[in-house]
């Protein structure tokens, strides 16, 4: 009996609640156009400083280093790392010597694995100065 009256029911569906939830469509769906800033960011320009993301947090700065030294002469890295339980927040900076060594460092490691886990490779983008709108930077308590 409960059968017959939810077929009933179904029958008795408005006309565009039946087309709403059909699925023999008589028109494709097109989604919309994504904007040209989600299609593609601008690239950074070339620097010698590189960001690299998808780390692992049991990746240290000494082998961050390790692994990108493989393709040149790095000065600094670093695995920017939580204040409070000091584990790596996934992303780190390694600084080359020259600007060939940091393109050698990019094609050897964007995509590559370092402790299991994906990384990914880029030029960094500098630092917006501090008071600009968008840096998040409040000023320090006790200045106006």
């Amino acid at each position: 009996m409960a059968l017959r009256s939810a077929a009933a029911v179904a029958v008795a569906a408005p006309r565009g609640l039946r087309r709403l939830f059909s699925t023999a469509s008589t028109s494709p769906f097109i989604p919309p156009p994504t904007p040209a800033a989600a299609q593609a960011r601008e690239q950074p320009e070339p620097s010698t400083n590189l960001f690299v993301s998808g780390l692992s947090k049991r990746t240290t700065t000494e082998k961050l280093q390790e692994a990108f030294s493989q393709f040149g002469e790095v000065v600094h890295a670093r695995v920017v790392t939580d204040r409070v339980s000091g584990y790596s927040k996934g992303f780190g900076f390694v600084k080359y010597a020259t600007l060939e060594d940091a393109a050698k460092g990019i094609q050897g490691m964007d995509g590559k694995f370092l402790d299991g886990w994906v990384i990914f490779a880029e030029y960094a983008r500098p630092r917006p100065p501090l008071g600009q709108p968008g840096n998040n930077m409040a000023p320090p308590y006790g200045r106006q």
